[in-house]
Parts: C-alpha cells; sequence; structure tokens
C-alpha cells in the first residue's frame, strides 16, 4: 500500500510539524505527546483515511509508505556519528513531529528504557566500530530479517520508519507472513510453544553509551533483559487465527528447538522467508509503517562513509494497546517500557 501526498498535502503536512516544533521544541516533550492523537486530526484527510483503513483492515500487505514529505537535505545537517548526539535532533524536529502524528493515527509511540536512553524516536544510522553489529546502527553484516522487538510481550504492534536520508538507496528488506506458502502441519506446529527468542543486542548493556548511569530502575530493567537473555519463555512462533496468523519470529536470535519436529518446521519457515523476501528502498521523505503483527524487516549490507552523508532513518514503535505494558510503565501516560 503506498500513499502519494499531493504538494499541496505535503506542505500542510510541514507547515503544522513547523509549528508544533516551534511551540514545543522536541517530539519527546511530553505535552506533545499526550496531545499528538488530537493534533493529527489536523492532518490531511487521505492521509487519515489511509492510515485508518490500515489499522482496522490489517491488511496482508502488511505495509504501508507514504511518500512526499519535502526533506531538505542540507537543513536537515550532517547524518550524527551516533545517536547519543540529542543535541543534533534540533533540525530534524518538524521530521520527527510527522512521524509521531502518522504514528498516532494507529496508536501510541513508546520506547524502551533500555533502548537508545529511553527516547520515543530512534535514530537508525551507521555507527563507526558497530559495522558489524545486528543492529540498526551496523552496517557490513546483513541485519536478518525479524520482528521488532520479538522476544517482548509487549513489542509494538507497528513499527513507523521515516528516511531522511539514503544516497547509496540501501534496501530495507521486507515481507508479510501472509506471503509465505506454510504447509498445514507446519503450520500447526509453529503454533505450538517450542521456541525461545532472546532479546537482540540494542537492549544489552554493552550498547549503553554510558554504563556508569545504569543505575536505579534502570538496573532493574537491564536485569529483567538479562534474565530474559539467559532463560528465555517457550513460546509459539504463529498466533492469532491459523488462517490468517499473526507471527513472532527473530532467528538470530533465536536457539535450536528440543522437538525435531518443531526444528523442522522453524526450518521451513525461515527457508520459505529467505526465498521470497523483497527489497524495499526508501527515499528521503519516504515514510514507512510495518505491521509488527505480520510483516518481518530487515536491511542489506552497505558500506558506511562517515562523511555525514550516511543513511539515516527515524523509527518509533507504536502500540495499540498501551495498557497492555501498565504494569512495565510508571504511569498511565508515562510510554517507556521498563
Amino acid at each position: 500500500m503506498r500513499v502519494v501526498m499531493t504538494e499541496n498535502e505535503a506542505h500542510e503536512v510541514q507547515g503544522l510539524c513547523r509549528e508544533l516544533a516551534s511551540r514545543y521544541g522536541s517530539a519527546e516533550n511530553l505535552e506533545f505527546l499526550d496531545n499528538a492523537a488530537l493534533f493529527a486530526h489536523d492532518l490531511p484527510r487521505c492521509l487519515r483515511q489511509s492510515l485508518n483503513g490500515f489499522r482496522l483492515n490489517e491488511p496482508a500487505s502488511a505495509l504501508c509508505v507514504i511518500s512526499g514529505y519535502p526533506v531538505d537535505d542540507e537543513a536537515i545537517g550532517s547524518t550524527p556519528s551516533h545517536w547519543k548526539h540529542q543535541e543534533l535532533r534540533r533540525k530534524v524536529c518538524a521530521e520527527e513531529m510527522a512521524l509521531v502524528l502518522l504514528g498516532s493515527l494507529l496508536g501510541e509511540c513508546i520506547g524502551w528504557s533500555t533502548q537508545q536512553d529511553g527516547h520515543i524516536v530512534h535514530d537508525i544510522l551507521p555507527i563507526r566500530g558497530m559495522e558489524h553489529e545486528q543492529l540498526g546502527s551496523g552496517s557490513e553484516e546483513l541485519l536478518w530479517w525479524h520482528v521488532e522487538d520479538a522476544f517482548h510481550e509487549c513489542r509494538g504492534d507497528y513499527i513507523g520508519l521515516m528516511c531522511l536520508r539514503n544516497p547509496d538507496q540501501v534496501p530495507t528488506t521486507f515481507i508479510a507472513i501472509g506471503e509465505i506458502p506454510l504447509p498445514p502441519e507446519v503450520t500447526r506446529k509453529l503454533f505450538e510453544p517450542h521456541f525461545t527468542i532472546r532479546p537482540d543486542e540494542s537492549h544489552l548493556t554493552k550498547n549503553k553509551p554510558d554504563p556508569s548511569q545504569i543505575v536505579g530502575d534502570l538496573a532493574t530493567s537491564y536485569e529483567r533483559i538479562d534474565r530474559m537473555n539467559t532463560r528465555p519463555d517457550k513460546i509459539p512462533v504463529l498466533f492469532g487465527d491459523p488462517k490468517a496468523p499473526y507471527i513472532r519470529i527473530d532467528p538470530y536470535f533465536m536457539d535450536p528447538v528440543d522437538d525435531p519436529e518443531a526444528q523442522e518446521a522453524l526450518n521451513t519457515l525461515i527457508r520459505l522467508v529467505d526465498e521470497r523476501i523483497q527489497d524495499t528502498p526508501l527515499g528521503p521523505g519516504d515514510i514507512c509503517f510495518i505491521d509488527n503483527f505480520q510483516g518481518m524487516h530487515g536491511r542489506k549490507p552497505f558500506k558506511a562513509r562517515y562523511d555525514g552523508h550516511d543513511r539515516w532513518l527515524k523509527r518509533v514503535i507504536i502500540t495499540r494497546d498501551l495498557r497492555r505494558s501498565r504494569a512495565m510503565r510508571s504511569s498511565s501516560t508515562d510510554r517507556i517500557i521498563q
């Protein structure tokens, strides 16, 4: 599903976001986040209608790309060398707000205390020294296809990505579970709780820029991550309606399975995805929403420049039901899962 904004619609969205950026100064501003769903009512009707249909109808394509937001390559400044340089976000405040507003038509944007210092809007960019890591900040290794935060019961329903810069047209890879011709016996086995998924590396303490800040509640959060990493629960890979299943998978972080038939079913699924997954390159101004219950995404390897002109995306995680994670958040309006 692709929606192309007209020039008038794009300028309307940009004008709204610039006005909000001037008023609130940051997409992380709590007052802005509390009212983002209300502000989203001022977006063009075609965008509201398209994303409402994407949310309500759960199309098997599991992907919605909105194109046409004007990104000024010079005005946004250089691609940061690390996501920790938060002062550089001021130049792209309006772009971040556009992503949050559109995401608010699908649900509430959330974050993790253990990921990118608990921010709601994440930077996806190459970081020197992480070239071979299984992270959005990696570059020279294939980022394996996966469901975002598949290890966690409160993972988002949707992932939103906004491309600010992609000079080499590095492709995001994508496929929906509905495109995989699974034999009935494989589907049945994947619905059984034989499988484990460990936390991906973005949540581990080694990727916290300043380990000395891991204290108090944050230390408790990392203890939970460590338990999930060393003693993961057994879960099914498929769930929901067997005729149109949802999926929860991250093959790179899954251990071998004790049941030989379950392992063979998982191997079959992985092989079929590998054979069919497609490249979906995003260009500046493209805003992509992935149904995280149906879609799997990754990224092809590339050679980073580290010259301020590398691929740069913004990311948000969106939940349809904020209450689902209430026991893991400090208040009903807090959006950070501990």
